[in-house]
């Protein structure tokens, strides 16, 4: 596995090996041994799997708050996505930044969003299938969100937000400058 650091401290992208031969290909899409020995040691307790339908869906930007607060791996089965992770840690150096990467089920990248971070995505593609490994079971009291096309994050979707195909609750979702984060920053050693 192949670690790519991102603008974000502690967002990574992560690329597995590929082997292949006259059968086809195989990778391992994860392994907590090698991930430990990349400094890694989060512990994943759910998979959860979306399918969107339509290229321009976006889902996020989602949060969840401590206790359950969420570190994921994603990564695409089918399809392309642009994915997003957005530091809310107050007191970071790079609060309110963003960074993305192209996630495929070609170029088989994951990326590792930390707990403190929003996370989201754009379908690049049609019938699009991503899945995610998450550090803590799903709790509606702690689920958060921002707005996807929030004008102070500036993130850039690769869509226009008139284009984005969203659900109710992504569409209602608060501002930046309104989210009172959880998260506080912590300078690693």
């Amino acid at each position: 596995m192949d670690l790519s650091p991102t603008d974000l401290d502690s967002v990574v992208v992560l690329t597995p090996r590929v082997f292949g031969d006259n059968r086809g290909s195989f990778f391992e899409s994860y392994n907590a041994a090698t991930l430990a020995a990349l400094g890694i040691d989060t512990r994943f307790v759910q998979d959860n799997q979306s399918h969107s339908a339509e290229a321009g869906t976006v889902r996020g930007l989602h949060f969840q708050s401590p206790p359950h607060a969420q570190a994921k791996l994603v990564r695409v089965l089918a399809g392309e996505i642009f994915d997003v992770a957005v530091d809310i840690r107050r007191g970071s150096p790079t609060y309110g930044q963003w960074t993305g990467a192209t996630l495929s089920a070609e170029n088989r990248a994951q990326l590792l969003v930390p707990a403190g971070f929003l996370h989201g995505f754009v379908t690049r593609v049609p019938d699009c299938v991503v899945a995610y490994k998450c550090s803590d079971v799903y709790a509606p009291d702690c689920e958060g969100a921002v707005r996807f096309d929030d004008s102070d994050l500036g993130i850039d979707w690769g869509i226009a937000a008139r284009d984005a195909v969203l659900s109710d609750k992504d569409a209602k979702a608060p501002s930046f400058a309104d989210l009172d984060t959880p998260f506080t920053y912590e300078a690693r050693p």
